[in-house]
């Protein structure tokens, strides 16, 4: 049962889902919502799923699935009452034969009864569990989106779906890294503990002030860049797969649950 506190703020995430169905909210996610859990999007026709269900299941870190809609379902109770996945993510991808074409803020024109919805987990939950421990993350502070990187380190292929694990990263102290890891690895729905800390290059990362994805920030001198499986991978496995179609969340505008990240801690 949910106390006053989480009534109040479970009013005020409807309220918001409320201003991105009309358009008025169309950013990024990061740093709002913070007691709920965010997810990853990704809509594809019925002769793709079964295939994308095994790569979530073949890479359970980047991938983690955390619903999938019944056939041409446009509802998602399980996340919540009244979401509706044309209208409730603030800024979609449509893709088509593995190229970007679109960024719409609503997909309702697009639905098909062909289509199969994946929700997968988000870091924007582990973060809410980094700042009750009173790890502070710089992109928050500043108002940025999580930098994201394409790595080398490769996903494991099933079917049509292949490609590079994509990472999200956030500067911490050596300190705060290990209490990082800890807090983290409780929250396997939602990535889990860091898959590497320290040099980016060990993992293909050339330049960590020019994401692929997201917003660049500084690591100090004394810092460790931390770096986190990202639910932006499935963009690049689509970018490899190139299916005919396909929807995904623009990076970092997540789809906002009903759920509670509190609830999602093993």
């Amino acid at each position: 049962m949910l106390d006053a506190k989480s009534i109040e703020a479970s009013a005020g995430i409807h309220e918001l889902r409320s201003r991105i169905r009309c358009g008025e909210f169309h950013s990024h996610t990061s740093g709002i919502a913070d007691d709920f859990v965010q997810g990853n999007v990704v809509i594809l026709p019925q002769k793709y799923a079964k295939d994308f269900a095994a790569f979530c299941e073949n890479n359970p870190k980047p991938c983690p699935v955390l619903a999938m809609s019944a056939l041409g379902e446009p509802m998602l109770e399980s996340l919540g009452a009244d979401i509706d996945i044309r209208t409730d993510v603030p800024r979609y991808r449509v893709w088509r034969n593995g190229e970007l074409t679109a960024e719409p803020k609503d997909i309702s024109s697009l639905w098909r009864d062909d289509l199969v919805t994946f929700v997968i987990g988000c870091s924007f939950s582990f973060e809410w569990a980094l700042a009750k421990e009173g790890i502070s993350l710089r992109h928050v502070a500043e108002g940025k989106n999580v930098a994201m990187y394409r790595t080398h380190v490769p996903t494991n292929p099933a079917g049509v779906f292949y490609g590079p694990m994509v990472v999200s990263m956030r500067p911490l102290s050596a300190d705060d890294a290990a209490r990082a890891f800890e807090i983290t690895a409780r929250y396997p729905r939602v990535h889990g503990a860091p898959v590497h800390m320290g040099d980016p290059s060990a993992i293909g990362i050339a330049d960590l002030q020019r994401p692929d994805y997201g917003d660049a920030v500084m690591v100090k001198a004394d810092e460790v860049p931390v770096f986190w499986a990202c639910g932006v991978t499935p963009q690049a496995a689509i970018a490899q797969a190139k299916p005919d179609f396909c929807i995904t969340h623009a990076p970092g505008a997540m789809l906002i649950t009903d759920l509670l990240n509190s609830q999602l801690a093993n």
